[in-house]
């Protein structure tokens, strides 16, 4: 059971509209191309424009409107940022995008909350055995949070 591999930015925000259609979400991306425009790069110089290869690099950043507030960072690397209600998930391999906000959107994320030690940790189950965690601060405890908090 593998996931589709998406093998560039246009593809992971291709795959994105896909998911904001069928939860009728609106959906902003912002585009930066070119070593220069994108936040980070590995595999060019300071002042390159390209990339070692030649390639262009291509960054694009996606907002998803509804709740909750969703945001997506395609980095170039094949991997991506995503921010849900203020909690970031670093690292996130590209592929795995799109069955990550499926889980958001379809009621299998939630909070889970924990005695000791003592806090919250926002879980994203995948289909498989994949899921990320990552805590909760309590400044950010937003609506959709708390309603999907489990003990």
């Amino acid at each position: 059971m593998g996931h589709p591999h998406l093998p560039t930015t246009e593809a992971a925000v291709a795959a994105v509209r896909e998911v904001a259609r069928a939860y009728d979400l609106e959906m902003t991306v912002t585009d930066d191309i070119g070593a220069d425009q994108t936040s980070r790069r590995a595999s060019a110089g300071a002042f390159a424009v390209l990339d070692a290869d030649g390639a262009l690099p291509h960054e694009a950043f996606v907002e998803l409107g509804g709740t909750p507030a969703v945001t997506v960072q395609v980095f170039p690397e094949d991997d991506a940022k995503i921010t849900v209600e203020g909690v970031e998930f670093d690292d996130i391999p590209r592929d795995s995008v799109p069955a990550f906000l499926r889980s958001v959107y379809g009621g299998t994320a939630h909070v889970k909350a924990r005695r000791f030690p003592h806090g919250r940790w926002l879980v994203v189950a995948l289909p498989g055995d994949e899921s990320y965690k990552e805590l909760v601060a309590r400044t950010m405890l937003s609506p959709w949070l708390v309603r999907g908090t489990r003990g």
